[in-house]
């Protein structure tokens, strides 16, 4: 009888241990962007192949459209404290936390995405000491497309944009579109529909992905390409949870995260073309702007280089060895 004991004590024990073995490890992955938008849908495409390349060990829960309650500025805290596993953070909206994270969105530094990607290999490794610091990692970066400004009225001179409210999604932006003489409003995107709605704002600076994402064509008619910034989403684990993770689905991790990053690249440069021609098919007017009008929207917009560069001067050196290479 005691024999019988003991053996199923032991089939106990065994069962449990295997248990533990295959215990599968859910991740809670929170982002501020609707359904559909091509971040969200990279995350998605990502959570997948984590899955998969961890032979279901570790699997990934995207959570769309803030549904977790954070807005876009306390995605990097909250996985710092732990209050999700995972985020997809626009980096430049948290430079209220460390003034670094704005580096990448100086005005007219950067003119295109091969250009970004130059940038990158001097400014990525600054940001991720910086997550270290916050209590995580990133995984992998990707851009926002060209950057518009959207307004309900068409302009034709620099002293036409005088006073019109216009939302950016940062100080870099905001200061931007300040310069040249709109009343620029820092606001999180949640809070940008209604303030459309309601005549808060007449005007968004923001990629083109957004603009379909907000459907601007119910509150907006003109789409002027400024590009006058360039900003990026990192996703993010918290560094406690990843340390629980095994080497061996760390080190899948890491692989899906390098060969998905450059395919998502593309996707970004994609969604720009494609958002375009559905604004436009929707009644939106895109307008290039003359050369006389950019030159004096870039002048405007030295003075922001400059009191950035004063103001976080950590940044000096980076866009330096940048500049450099270039």
């Amino acid at each position: 009888m005691q024999f019988f004991k003991t053996l199923s004590y032991s089939v106990i024990a065994a069962m449990a241990l295997g248990q533990s073995a295959f215990a599968e490890t859910n991740l809670s992955l929170s982002d501020v962007l609707p359904d559909g938008n091509f971040q969200v849908d990279n995350a998605k495409v990502f959570a997948e192949s984590v899955s998969a390349a961890t032979g279901g060990n570790v699997t990934i829960s995207v959570t769309a459209g803030g549904a977790l309650g954070f807005k876009g500025p306390d995605q990097l805290s909250a996985v710092r404290d732990g209050l999700v596993d995972m985020a997809d953070i626009n980096i430049s909206q948290q430079a209220g936390l460390n003034p670094m994270f704005g580096a990448e969105g100086v005005p007219f530094l950067v003119t295109s995405m091969d250009e970004l990607r130059e940038y990158h290999h001097y400014l990525r490794p600054e940001f991720e000491k910086l997550a270290e610091r916050y209590n995580q990692k990133i995984l992998y970066m990707v851009p926002s497309p060209a950057q518009y400004v959207y307004l309900k009225q068409e302009v034709d001179d620099i002293e036409d944009f005088r006073g019109i409210p216009v939302r950016g999604a940062d100080k870099n932006t905001v200061d931007i579109i300040t310069s040249i003489g709109m009343d620029g409003v820092v606001m999180p995107w949640g809070e940008l529909l209604p303030a459309l709605a309601s005549g808060r704002v007449d005007g968004v600076a923001t990629s083109a992905t957004s603009g379909v994402d907000g459907k601007f064509w119910e509150f907006l008619d003109y789409i002027y390409p400024t590009n006058h910034t360039w900003g990026s989403n990192a996703v993010t684990i918290n560094l406690d949870t990843w340390n629980t993770l095994s080497e061996t689905d760390q080190a899948a991790i890491e692989k899906v995260a390098a060969d998905l990053e450059p395919q998502f690249w593309e996707v970004s440069r994609q969604g720009d073309v494609d958002s375009i021609q559905t604004m436009t098919e929707n009644g939106m007017q895109l307008i290039p702007l003359s050369d006389a009008l950019k030159a004096q929207i870039a002048e405007r917009a030295t003075s922001v280089q400059a009191s950035f560069f004063e103001r976080v001067p950590q940044a000096v050196p980076v866009v330096e060895a940048f500049r450099t290479s270039m």
